[in-house]
């Protein structure tokens, strides 16, 4: 299952983003925001990305205007690994040599048609598993482990 979070600044993508997802067939949980009024892009990011780090969805996508605000939300949660990308190229690495489990596009930078090819490939490349990136996928996720233990 994939999660689903936008701000108000993603709203009006994020409409495109649930088409293309039902039109592939892909289940996802919706998060919010459900309008294009003023709100708080953590509040979003944080519930999603809650159910990704405990398992309830797989991967997510968060949308707000330049992405930003919203990778480094949910970049704040142990065992989140938020990509921020612009581009097919940037999709596929952060998939396939960070094993990101959180795409996240700027509504404001992406047009629609590049986002939506944008997520195809995020959803559809699998991590390289092989011992360099595992090792380093590894770090990261110390790291989470050092910041939960308050160091």
């Amino acid at each position: 299952m994939i999660a689903l979070a936008c701000d108000h600044g993603g709203f009006e993508m994020m409409e495109h983003v649930k088409s293309f997802l039902d039109s592939e067939g892909l289940v996802y949980n919706d998060f919010g925001t459900y309008s294009a009024e003023s709100c708080d892009y953590p509040e979003f990011a944080i519930a999603a990305g809650r159910a990704i780090a405990g398992g309830e969805c797989d991967k997510g996508i968060f949308i707000c205007s330049t992405g930003i605000g919203m990778s480094m939300a949910a970049n704040k949660i142990s065992g989140i690994r938020a990509g921020l990308c612009s581009d097919r190229h940037s999709a596929e690495m952060t998939r396939r040599h960070n094993n990101a489990n959180v795409l996240a596009l700027g509504a404001h930078i992406v047009d629609l048609a590049s986002s939506l090819e944008i997520i195809r490939v995020f959803l559809n490349t699998e991590f390289d598993n092989t011992p360099r990136h595992i090792r380093r996928v590894a770090m990261l996720d110390a790291l989470d482990a050092e910041r939960d233990a308050g160091r």
